[in-house]
């Protein structure tokens, strides 16, 4: 019988205020072998950025109080962040909302509803760069 292969996933940390949303992504996110946090704002999911040192955070655009856009500007500043992936996951998939996320440090731009597929392959070529560089 052979062993199954280990699947090795990544820190990832999201920031979504939608309580239902948040639940799916982290089940669908655990699931595939991911190490996952939830944070309900940007405040808190700054914090938890600072302390949990995901590889890639998946923020939502439209926060209460501070904004995507801004949070993501924010993560960038951390210090052991510069190879942080940040991934917008918003209602927004216009070129305009597009190219504001880009400005803002997104390093990818993701429209809800998330096709759960996209986003694991997406993931997973992240974990085999991090994989092939040692």
């Amino acid at each position: 019988m052979t062993e199954p292969i280990a699947r090795t996933g990544l820190r990832v940390l999201l920031v979504e205020d939608d309580a239902d949303l948040s639940r799916m992504l982290v089940e669908a996110l655990a699931a595939n072998g991911h190490d996952t946090r939830v944070a309900h704002d940007a405040t808190a999911g700054f914090a938890a950025c600072a302390e949990f040192k995901p590889a890639v955070a998946l923020l939502d655009i439209g926060l209460p109080g501070m904004d995507g856009h801004a949070l993501a500007e924010r993560l960038r500043t951390l210090p052991d962040m510069e190879k942080l992936r940040i991934v917008a996951v918003t209602g927004y998939g216009g070129q305009s909302s597009r190219r504001r996320s880009r400005a803002a440090g997104f390093d990818r731009h993701l429209v809800k509803p998330i096709d759960l597929n996209a986003l694991e392959r997406m993931l997973r070529a992240w974990v085999d760069e991090e994989s092939e560089r040692g």
